[in-house]
């Protein structure tokens, strides 16, 4: 191998490091609940197309944290070192002009299946701005509303690709309605290990705005919610025990194990029910949670 062809292949690798480093830890707040959402609720599964999805989520993943990273730098050097803005692998100014570039390549990836992929990216693309450049993120209510809508055209997105369709089912409408709604009214629980970098930046998160006021919440909501979610999807006795068990279980533990290791290891238990409620419409197509 010529010292060229080396040189080049290490500078590939690294690039590749750096985009993973981007996206890494938002394999299981994103990546995992919007594929099983998507693969649930759509009603083809074409190896080829599950893969074109998958890319597709991805590469607006990464146009987000290139755009978000890029402004929690700061915050980054307390909460999340590791990433390759505060790590110094890439510039602020750099990260930046990737977001803009990551824009144009996600649109014109989404040309390449149908006008409604296309819309859905610019829509995605809008919520990021005002997520990012107009500061929403720093406002307790807004915030949620930006992840929400960012969330749920991730899952239009996906599911359009998939199911080859220029339009959802009557099932997969309800489940994104639910999604947006799941999403808007508990994500706020990615703040809490996150309170010492917010406060730092100066965002007005609910661990921040209402500290034990946000904590009762999450002790209250997920099992409703659970309970909800189970009676709307009709799930069986013992789906249903088991899936408010467990949101039951995350929202005790909020409550009660509050610094930031605890805070960090509740969020992942959120994660996992998160997938479970894009699980749930699998129990129309399949009546899989039916027992």
């Amino acid at each position: 191998m010529s010292r060229f062809t080396a040189t080049t292949l290490r500078c590939a690798l690294r690039h590749f490091e750096t985009a993973w480093l981007f996206t890494r830890s938002d394999l299981k707040t994103t990546i995992f609940p919007v594929m099983i959402f998507t693969t649930v609720v759509s009603p083809r599964h074409n190896p080829l197309d599950l893969s074109c999805a998958l890319c597709w989520l991805w590469f607006h993943l990464f146009q987000f944290n290139a755009s978000n990273q890029s402004y929690s730098a700061h915050e980054d050097i307390l909460n999340k070192p590791w990433r390759p803005v505060p790590s110094g692998r890439i510039s602020v100014k750099d990260s930046r002009a990737l977001r803009w570039g990551l824009m144009v390549i996600c649109l014109g990836f989404s040309s390449l299946f149908s006008l409604d992929v296309v819309i859905t990216s610019g829509v995605y693309t809008v919520f990021l701005i005002m997520h990012d450049d107009f500061h929403l993120s720093h406002h307790p209510i807004f915030k949620n509303l930006c992840s929400a809508g960012g969330y749920v055209t991730n899952e239009l997105g996906s599911s359009l690709i998939l199911s080859r369709e220029s339009s959802l089912d009557r099932t997969s409408i309800k489940a994104l309605f639910c999604s947006a709604l799941v999403i808007l009214l508990t994500i706020h629980a990615q703040d809490f290990a996150d309170v010492n970098g917010d406060r730092r930046s100066g965002r007005r998160t609910p661990p921040i705005v209402a500290l034990e006021g946000s904590r009762i919440y999450m002790l209250c909501a997920l099992p409703l919610f659970s309970f909800a979610l189970a009676s709307f999807w009709s799930l069986g006795p013992f789906s249903t025990v088991l899936f408010v068990s467990m949101g039951s279980w995350v929202g005790i533990r909020y409550f009660l194990f509050r610094d930031e290791i605890c805070d960090q290891s509740n969020y992942r238990l959120y994660n996992i029910w998160l997938m479970g409620v894009h699980l749930l419409p699998a129990n129309v197509h399949f009546r899989a949670l039916a027992w």
